[in-house]
């Protein structure tokens, strides 16, 4: 290990940021099928929140608003369209830290535009500007410290894959740092989000038949939920089979279990760098994903499936081996990072520091949390319920989860009459929740 050189005592930000990875694929907080160990003793050194959400999504690529809440702090009415680019009074929180005198240095996928990235971050190395794409053939732009990134200027990592790509990238500033200013690096991967391909011995470890379909596998979704023809919905034949919903998760774990190892590389380069115990490492996902919930396969829904994603922070003020189910949004990474480094946070910022919530369970951000997807669904939910209401083709549908007797969201209690006064609380709170954040949609409770 290398002795740090310390000319500025602020903690170092190490950011990984997963595609399409959903809450409930990680060993060490509850799933014995999925191989995690990385991830696992990242848990343990840390503190994992189980209810964290992203707050939806206004396009049918739901990563680019997902991300552009994450690094603006906004929710989701109050972006730029739907995130394709950031406006400069939405100071990102990389590009805060910037100004401030860090060293930021960005890699792998950035959906927000190329002038955003390029406010953001003083070094880089193999970025993607894009949604998704082959993994081994990935289009990357070199960094321009002058921020020009034009699309044929791209080169094909041809026969690489992503995932080795981009750790490798964090590996060698890593191995390069020189400890003068604190850092942030950004990693962000484009799996596990499909195309599902990767080594052959990823996929080795997975054999379809062995694993369990979910409790709420279905052949196709019941009704309409506005997006049931997006491209997501078009990657397994309709009606669903167990057979092809066992091969998709097969590969989906194949991905997850390839990151992971790409992780413990990472985290073992930030030890050797000597800066470990003065960092703090944020791993999160941007979106949940379907495979066969609810008979859907995409993340363009608001189950729990699609709009909670793994978070987990570790490093200096943060508690270790320790879980919170606070309700919380992507959104508040901002808010808590700027706490823990002691920067003041700039006033565009609308998330809440999840601080508070890692020291005492007393502490939750928020009582109730909404979710929307474009103008055909919106929710709400509170410790125990979830409401969602819909309205496509101007026609209405609703549904009400109890939570806690029924997690994995089968049983619509909207029609129960013991379910009356929850529903009409519930409503209440999401209307109040429309009101709050501007939001248009024409769905009208």
């Amino acid at each position: 290990m290398r002795q740090p050189r310390v000319t500025d005592s602020r903690p170092n930000v190490l950011f990984i940021l997963a595609d399409d990875q959903r809450y409930d694929t990680i060993g060490a907080l509850g799933n014995s099928e999925v191989s995690t160990p990385n991830l696992d003793a990242l848990v343990r050194c840390g503190t994992a929140f189980t209810s964290a959400h992203i707050m939806g999504g206004s396009h049918q690529a739901v990563c680019m608003p997902s991300r552009a809440m994450l690094l603006t702090g906004r929710s989701l009415f109050h972006l730029d369209r739907q995130g394709q680019d950031i406006p400069t009074d939405n100071p990102m929180f990389p590009e805060v830290l910037r100004s401030q005198g860090y060293t930021t240095f960005g890699t792998g996928k950035w959906h927000n535009g190329p002038t955003s990235f390029a406010r953001c971050f003083s070094a880089g190395d193999s970025i993607f500007f894009g949604g998704m794409h082959e993994h081994f053939s990935m289009p990357l732009h070199d960094f321009d410290p002058l921020g020009d990134y034009p699309e044929r200027d791209h080169n094909v990592a041809q026969g690489r894959h992503s995932t080795d790509i981009f750790s490798e990238s964090v590996e060698r500033f890593l191995d390069d740092y020189d400890g003068t200013a604190p850092f942030l690096a950004y990693l962000s991967f484009t799996a596990p989000h499909d195309p599902r391909d990767t080594h052959v011995r990823y996929h080795d470890m997975f054999d379809p038949d062995s694993l369990e379909l979910p409790e709420n596998f279905a052949t196709e979704h019941p009704f309409d939920n506005g997006e049931l023809d997006v491209r997501d919905e078009m990657l397994a034949p309709l009606p669903r089979t167990p057979d092809d919903i066992r091969r998709h998760i097969a590969e989906y774990y194949a991905m997850i279990t390839h990151l992971d190892d790409r992780i413990g590389r990472v985290l073992a380069a930030l030890e050797s760098s000597g800066h470990a115990d003065n960092t703090i490492v944020v791993f999160a996902g941007d979106n949940g994903l379907a495979l066969g919930q609810h008979g859907l396969m995409g993340k363009q829904n608001l189950y729990d499936h699609s709009v909670r994603v793994p978070l987990v922070l570790s490093g200096p003020g943060i508690p270790q081996n320790q879980t919170s189910d606070a309700l919380v949004y992507l959104s508040d990474i901002y808010a808590t990072l700027f706490e823990l480094i002691g920067e003041p946070l700039p006033d565009s910022v609308e998330g809440v520091s999840m601080v508070p919530a890692m020291h005492s369970k007393k502490s939750a951000p928020r009582d109730t949390l909404f979710t929307a997807y474009r103008d055909y669904q919106r929710a709400v939910r509170d410790r125990r319920h979830k409401l969602i209401e819909y309205s496509v083709n101007r026609e209405r549908r609703t549904q009400l989860f109890d939570l806690r007797a029924d997690p994995w969201e089968t049983h619509d209690l909207s029609d129960d009459p013991a379910s009356a006064q929850t529903l009409t609380r519930l409503r209440s709170e999401l209307s109040q929740w429309q009101t709050d954040l501007d939001d248009p949609s024409p769905i009208a409770v």
